[in-house]
């Protein structure tokens, strides 16, 4: 089984719960590459809650995307909660959505430049009414693939877990 194949059921879950709130979400995926994204789309018709994102792998994309200045990150690290946090919230609101979802990580294989320890990912969920959830992921691996598919998993399964428990 291929990885979209094994996350669709959660990405069908998600997409269930956003259709039945008539909300939609925007998505900044990290050390996930384009995974979280990748999943929701999965589910046919995706345009009716998926409106966006990109994947946050540079400055100048987190610029971009985000449109925060660099003050806004001032003592912040990657993979932590309250970047996470910063970016979710950017994301849902630069892409007018009522979640957000962003992903921050160190897959390993390299050096990460927040120093961030490799098999350490933090995704942050943003939606109405200030909710606000992070999930914390700590693999223990320097094993790059396995832990953007560890990473994927926690973060769709997060999300789901915040929808369900926004309901």
């Amino acid at each position: 089984m291929t990885l979209l194949t094994d996350l669709r059921p959660q990405a069908a879950r998600i997409a269930e719960l956003l259709r039945a709130r008539g909300e939609k979400i925007a998505v900044a995926d990290g050390a996930t590459g384009g995974l979280i994204a990748a999943s929701l789309l999965t589910v046919p018709g995706a345009l009716d809650f998926f409106v966006g994102g990109g994947v946050v792998y540079s400055f100048r994309a987190r610029d971009v995307l985000f449109d925060q200045p660099r003050e806004a990150y001032k003592g912040m690290r990657g993979a932590s909660e309250d970047y996470a946090l910063l970016q979710a919230r950017s994301i849902r609101d630069n892409f007018h959505a009522q979640w957000g979802i962003s992903e921050s990580g160190s897959v390993g294989g390299s050096t990460h430049p927040g120093g961030a320890p490799a098999g350490q990912s933090v995704a942050a969920i943003v939606g109405p009414g200030g909710f606000e959830h992070t999930q914390m992921t700590q693999t223990g691996c320097d094993d790059r693939i396995a832990n953007m598919e560890s990473f994927t998993r926690a973060a769709l399964r997060a999300l789901g877990d915040a929808l369900q428990s926004a309901s």
